[in-house]
């Protein structure tokens, strides 16, 4: 899997894109300026950074994403069960829901996760 370490304001602005992509960039600066207090500056060297990084395109104006969000969170979910956890998706799960009460739903929900994972 590629590496794809973001900090969290490439992540709160990679979030924005997701939810208008296709984007004209100078829409993208004022809903920035709006949603993170942005000067137009901040936005565009943002989008220089990730373009660099393979992670936009920002091609005559309009930016897109090359990595999904599910690509993002199954990276950094492995990195934090690799890191903390020491690989161990059960050390996870105990962890995560001590003190939680799970609804019926749920828990078959995962239940079918884990039966579709094992197959």
């Amino acid at each position: 899997m590629k590496k794809i370490k973001l900090f969290d304001a490439e992540f709160k602005f990679l979030d924005i894109i997701w939810g208008i992509e296709p984007v004209n960039s100078t829409e993208l600066s004022k809903i920035c300026f709006q949603k993170l207090g942005w000067k137009k500056s901040t936005t565009y060297t943002m989008i220089r950074k990730l373009s660099q990084r393979g992670i936009l395109k920002n091609e005559k104006t309009i930016v897109t994403s090359l990595v999904k969000r599910e690509e993002i969170q199954k990276y950094e979910s492995e990195e934090l069960i690799e890191k903390s956890f020491d690989n161990s998706l059960p050390a996870f799960l105990a962890t995560f829901l001590e003190g939680k009460k799970l609804s019926k739903k749920e828990a078959e929900e995962i239940k079918k996760m884990i039966e579709e994972a094992v197959k």
